[in-house]
């Protein structure tokens, strides 16, 4: 008799765009969400969710950088479930529509991105924020639901 094991809500996730008083107005970022993975019952294969935004900065050349932090410890793209963790990914693009990016390391600037200020003005959206849970740690995880907090913060470079 086999088991299917059950992996609830995946994360949640929150931005804040800082930058120095000066340039704090000059980067933007809108239309980021919650990212809900939902019950998992299929180990086999990675589950990619991602959602385009519009990242901008208003600066000369339109320069940002990107630093995401997870709720693990020393901010690790991690969920929890009690003691049990779950590992994830998170990549960066600066296209819309796109399931793979740059991958974002845990409170590493990623430097060298460049947006300019169309996407809010013409209501589009140019970057996608892409999160993975890799079948590896699925089929490794204990049952139950899990969660966790992802901050990406934009700041003028």
């Amino acid at each position: 008799m086999a088991t299917i094991r059950s992996i609830g809500q995946a994360a949640a996730l929150s931005l804040v765009a800082v930058a120095s008083p000066s340039v704090a107005q000059n980067v933007q970022v809108n239309g980021l969400s919650d990212v809900s993975f939902g019950s998992i019952s299929g180990f086999g294969a990675d589950l990619t969710r991602s959602q385009s935004i519009c990242a901008f900065s208003g600066l000369l050349g339109g320069r940002y950088t990107v630093t995401a932090s997870g709720s693990g410890t020393g901010g690790a793209f991690t969920l929890a479930n009690g003691a049990a963790r779950l590992p994830y990914e998170v990549q960066w693009s600066t296209s819309a529509g796109q399931t793979s990016g740059t991958n974002l390391a845990a409170n590493v600037p990623l430097a060298g991105q460049t947006m300019l200020l169309s996407c809010p003005v013409l209501q589009t959206t140019n970057a996608s924020l892409i999160v993975i849970l890799r079948s590896t740690a699925l089929s490794a995880a204990t049952a139950g639901s899990y969660s966790g907090t992802l901050t990406v913060i934009l700041s003028a470079n």
